[in-house]
């Protein structure tokens, strides 16, 4: 705990989300108020989402939560981009965007998430960073609304507050797609924001929707189950299985496309906390935000954000385990022991080398499967939360938390995503830009003509590279042939419980 003092006037100057007008503390006097310093990009900022969800909704008439957002990378300084990250992720208080660290300088704030509590007069009574803190927080409340309370200081209010969904309803047929999967059997769309599983064939006809529509941790057929912000896939062709990391729920589900059957393989529901190598049975091992899984013979391989590790379950035993990665948040490479990643959030592989979208250090990494079992940084420089936007060679290229990587005619493809741009890079390390001119849009047309938001998975098969293109909440078809850019449609498609697809009374296998 830090000493008490009186707590700094936020600035009125800066753009204000999630209220149609700025809040002053003085006017949320005899309210306890918790300043959350975050930046969207951030694993750990958004593992602490939910907990402030259960508090400010237990707390409703007597807790103000202010996120106050200090951007990590220059995409994350755009107000618009913060407005899609608030829609993506449902939260609920306002966010004041802290234009040049100035509400975390004046708050002394030194890392990724920290709170500041705020009691009712005024003052600043606790600080804490990091994650897990929802306990301590509910009791620190408690207490303040209790001495508050005693003392006539207390104000029991309910506060309105115009929120960005109300402004902008999450309607569209597809929303904040994360990851797409082509396969022989159709197209599988992570679509990320409904929480659920888009099955279309490449004709853009959907055969399958997976999922209610609701967050939830439900198993059972496919219009029973439930998912929480799903993201990365991989496919069993031979078993018409699809795997599923199931992110917000700490999980990996197994889809059985012909039983049209849900099922959990790993994680308990709840976030491990255990950043050391470990591992166990798949259902008594809690993970930590899995955001996306290649499958190589009987083993599923899994980019675990979370913890910042590369993980692996064996698809006959379910033991799970750390396959590389100490736990550290680094750029280290080496034995696989020794290797260090930063929020891995993209893999795939080519029988020798898994490779690895490594966000927060803005490289692409590539971890061997086979002897001597190296990890190395192909591209990029490695530092963590360096970035920029510049095509070249191995640590002299730059990109921008690069979010996608797919291995595909001996090249990797690179969703750049805060760059908005889709790149191509050798396997010895030489990056160029072939898709998206920088904008942040929606364009289709030809190579560098075109405009992305945020692209953050991507997908080959034969001639096509598909692109989840999450902030335009659209799946993108580029043809290899000519770098030309189109957008899916998929007719019939609609947001959950806007409307029921007539072709989804009869579903029919991919």
């Amino acid at each position: 705990m830090i000493p008490r003092v009186r707590a700094p006037e936020l600035s009125q100057n800066y753009s204000w989300l999630n209220t149609d007008k700025p809040l002053f503390l003085k006017q949320l006097k005899g309210r306890v108020v918790i300043l959350d310093f975050w930046t969207y990009c951030c694993i750990n900022c958004l593992h602490i989402l939910p907990n402030l969800k259960y508090l400010e909704q237990k707390y409703k008439d007597s807790l103000t939560i202010i996120g106050v957002h200090s951007a990590k990378f220059d995409n994350e300084k755009e107000t618009e981009n913060i407005r899609q990250a608030i829609l993506r992720y449902d939260i609920e208080h306002p966010v004041v965007v802290d234009s040049g660290f100035r509400i975390w300088e004046e708050y002394a704030v030194r890392a990724w998430p920290t709170l500041i509590i705020i009691d009712p007069e005024g003052y600043v009574i606790g600080q804490i960073s990091g994650e897990g803190n929802r306990d301590t927080l509910d009791e620190l409340i408690q207490n303040l609304i209790q001495q508050h309370q005693d003392k006539g200081t207390i104000n029991f209010q309910e506060i309105s507050l115009t929120l960005e969904k109300q402004r902008q309803p999450l309607i569209t047929p597809l929303a904040f797609p994360g990851k797409v999967l082509a396969t022989q059997a159709g197209l599988f769309i992570a679509d990320s924001g409904h929480h659920r599983l888009v099955v279309s064939s490449f004709d853009e006809e959907i055969l399958h929707l997976i999922g209610t529509g609701k967050s939830g941790l439900t198993d059972g057929a496919f219009n029973e189950a439930q998912f929480f912000a799903p993201q990365g896939m991989a496919f069993d062709a031979e078993n018409h299985i699809l795997y599923v990391a199931d992110t917000e729920n700490h999980a990996l589900r197994r889809v059985d496309l012909k039983r049209q059957i849900v099922e959990t393989i790993a994680g308990t529901g709840e976030q491990s906390r255990n950043i050391h190598p470990h591992g166990g049975a798949g259902l008594e091992t809690a993970l930590n935000s899995p955001w996306d899984l290649v499958k190589v013979g009987n083993t599923l391989f899994i980019a675990m954000a979370g913890p910042h590790q590369i993980w692996q379950i064996d698809l006959e035993t379910g033991i799970i385990k750390t396959y590389a990665g100490t736990g550290a948040e680094a750029c280290i490479d080496g034995s696989l022991t020794e290797s260090a990643f930063a929020q891995p959030s993209g893999i795939t592989n080519n029988g020798q080398e898994l490779y690895i979208a490594d966000s927060e250090v803005s490289s692409i990494r590539g971890v061997g499967i086979v002897e001597p079992y190296q990890v190395r940084t192909v591209c990029g420089s490695g530092a963590l939360f360096g970035f920029g936007d510049v095509d070249a060679q191995g640590e002299s290229v730059s990109l921008q938390h690069c979010l996608g990587v797919e291995y595909a005619q001996n090249f990797l493809w690179v969703a750049d995503t805060y760059n908005h741009k889709i790149k191509l890079v050798s396997l010895s390390g030489n990056c160029q830009t072939v898709l998206g001119n920088g904008s942040a849009g929606l364009q289709d047309g030809q190579g560098k003509n075109t405009c992305f938001f945020e692209p953050s998975g991507l997908s080959a098969l034969s001639s096509h590279l598909y692109i989840a293109d999450t902030n335009n909440h659209a799946i993108r078809c580029v043809d290899l042939d000519s770098f030309e850019v189109t957008t899916l449609q998929f007719p019939g498609l609609c947001a959950p419980d806007v409307c029921i697809p007539p072709n989804l009374l009869n579903n029919h296998l991919p």
